[in-house]
């Protein structure tokens, strides 16, 4: 299996409607590492590491997100295995404060 990251930000009504909480649960359940952060600008950006198929399913479904999101664009960026030591040391997945 191929392991790849990718990062995404989010546009949209992604802020105070439980986005983060959503990417935090949906990524641990996939057993992706990585983060999720909240952006000044009002998005949210996110690292995915894992399986190929798995970070494509994790992206597909941030087109989505939880019940009271409206996502209006999702932007996808290269990047390696440097853009996941943002996480919190010792977790696999975390939440990170806002830039």
């Amino acid at each position: 299996m191929t392991e790849i990251v990718r990062r995404v930000v989010i546009h949209g009504r992604v802020q105070g409607v439980g986005y983060r909480a959503w990417v935090e649960d949906e990524a641990q359940a996939r057993g992706l590492a990585g983060w999720v952060r909240n952006r000044r600008d009002g998005s949210v950006e996110a690292v995915f590491g894992g399986g190929e198929r798995i970070v494509t399913d994790m992206i597909t479904a941030c087109h989505r997100g939880p019940a009271a999101a409206r996502v209006t664009a999702v932007e996808l960026h290269p990047a390696d295995a440097r853009a996941l030591a943002s996480r919190v040391a010792g977790e696999r997945f975390s939440v990170l404060g806002t830039v």
